[in-house]
Formats: C-alpha cells, structure tokens, sequence
C-alpha cells in the first residue's frame, strides 16, 4: 500500500457514510490531553458523536468507561477508529469484524494492508491515512482556516 493506491481509501462518500454513523469507538484514545487522540476524541463527543474509549491502560476517560477491547464492548459499534501502531491493526480489524462495525478508520500514518485486507473481507469499508475529526470539520462545515470554529460563514473580511 503506497501513496497513490491510499487514495482508494479516503474516497468522500465513504467518509462521509462513516461520519453519518453515530457510535466511533476510539482505540487508543488517552486521557493524556497532550496526545492527538484525546482531541479528536473530545471533538466527536462535542460534536454529538456517542464516543467508546479503548485503551487496557485506562480506566475511564470523560466520564465514560474505558474497555482494553473491542471484544469487551458490549453494544455495537459503527466506527473503528484506530490511533495505534500499524502492527496492532490486524488484529483490531478482526476485532471489529467479529463485532460487526461497519468502518474501519485507520488515522494519519496508520497503515496497514494487512488490517485493511482483514477489514474488507469481512464486509467493512476502510478509510486510510485520514482523520476524522478534520473529515468531520471539512464535511460538516465546521473548520476555519486556522482549525477552530468561528461560527460565521462569510467570504468577506470582517469590519474593524
């Protein structure tokens, strides 16, 4: 999987199908508010999304339990999104087939064909070497150039 055949994995109707879903769980989301992890895991709950932590390190994060899992959720997931080494994907994305998510998301330099082909096979649509809370800003409207909201939609300058 190189960088021209990646494209395959970030096609707009896909991403856009993986965001209408409303259950992500976050594998490898961190309660440490440094890492990337817990920013966009903290955007999707802000953002109305029904967020399920996975990390074995962690307890609880926000509020919200914390399962060394997938295996170990016991409601359905829609989404995989997955901030973890390559090498850990395989196995996630049999996880995920088993608990029959609809999305594998691998995040920015998460990539691997062998978790993808897994994915596939067991009927899921994958995303590649994106992320989803910049797919979400980019295709709900809500980033500015600078990356935070404004709240206002206008092409002109504003009065000073």
């Amino acid at each position: 999987m190189n960088e021209q055949n990646l494209s395959q994995y970030q096609d707009p109707a896909v991403i856009q199908a993986a965001l209408g879903r409303p259950r992500v769980a976050v594998v490898g989301l961190s309660s440490n508010e440094l890492r990337a992890s817990n920013f966009v895991g903290y955007y999707l709950l802000r953002n109305g999304y029904s967020v399920v932590p996975v990390n074995p390190r962690e307890e609880e994060i926000f509020g919200l339990e914390c399962y060394p899992s997938l295996a170990a959720i016991p409601e359905p997931v829609d989404v995989v999104d997955v901030f973890r080494d390559p090498s850990a994907v395989p196995a996630i994305a049999e996880e995920a087939v088993a608990q029959n998510a609809k999305f594998l998301w691998l995040q920015f330099g998460v990539i691997s064909p062998e978790g993808v082909a897994i994915a596939q096979a067991g009927g899921m649509q994958c995303i590649v070497d994106r992320c989803i809370k910049i797919e979400h800003a980019r295709y709900r409207g809500r980033m500015h150039w600078l990356g935070f909201n404004t709240e206002q939609i206008s092409a002109q300058r504003g009065r000073e």
